[in-house]
């Protein structure tokens, strides 16, 4: 995918973000985040979009300190701090020079290339957490989930985050966990090797697994955010509950 198709993507989610948010009000419970209220939700989000605007804006070339969030609003006034920092950093994507140089903490093709993707799925996987927060879902119009957004933000997760050596999804003897999208073709398959050291995950469907799981790739792409039960698991469950009980990825 291309910088401006996160950014087509990242636009609309956090603005689904906000009117869920909005909705929902500040006291309600995010059923995807229990520790959270929406109020919560909505710092937490606003506060990694500023963080983001500032190290596109200002070419900070190691990850400078982020902002407390703002304690002293609530409400409608929260909302609306969410709205000015999302339009800020979707503007200041959009502005970016291809060949900026700034901070970033995954491999990808540019600095630039790498938060609009990073701030695209940030956002998408939030506003789906706002949204689980309403007692009512509110009128949408098309899927930002589109198959090869999801497969993209599966991508990240097994490739990305998950290669590097703070993750815990570790096991004693060597495992094979299989990721399939069911809408994706044959290039959306990952085959995701385990032991005692951080996963290795290729985009191939080679050799036998010990577990697939497996399911519509905007599904799955949930699931393996720990959003929402995996579609399909065939196999040794046990890997599945252990992506559950060890994957979560957290700011600090």
């Amino acid at each position: 995918m291309e910088t401006a198709e996160y950014v087509r993507v990242l636009d609309p989610r956090g603005r689904a973000l906000a009117s869920a948010a909005e909705a929902a009000g500040p006291d309600a419970k995010v059923p995807t985040c229990p520790e959270w209220q929406v109020r919560d939700l909505v710092r937490h989000t606003g506060t990694v979009h500023r963080w983001a605007t500032a190290l596109v804006a200002e070419g900070h070339l190691s990850p400078p300190p982020a902002h407390d969030p703002p304690r002293d609003l609530d409400g409608g006034a929260l909302v609306e701090w969410f709205r000015a920092g999302h339009r800020a950093l979707v503007d200041t994507l959009t502005a970016a020079p291809a060949d900026l140089e700034c901070w970033h903490f995954l491999p990808a093709p540019s600095p630039l290339a790498f938060w609009a993707r990073r701030q695209a799925h940030e956002t998408a996987v939030h506003a789906f957490d706002a949204e689980t927060a309403l007692e009512t879902p509110l009128e949408q119009g098309a899927d930002p989930l589109a198959p090869a957004f999801a497969a993209d933000g599966v991508d990240e997760l097994l490739r990305g985050f998950h290669a590097r050596s703070r993750s815990r999804v570790r096991t004693s003897e060597p495992r094979v966990l299989r990721v399939r999208a069911t809408d994706g073709g044959a290039e959306a398959v990952w085959t995701v090797r385990l032991s005692a050291e951080p996963p290795v995950a290729v985009r191939d469907a080679a050799g036998e697994a010990d577990c697939e799981v497996s399911g519509p790739a905007a599904r799955l792409y949930l699931a393996l955010w720990n959003r929402t039960p995996f579609p399909e698991v065939d196999g040794d469950a046990d890997l599945a509950r252990l992506w559950q009980e060890t994957s979560a990825i957290t700011w600090n």
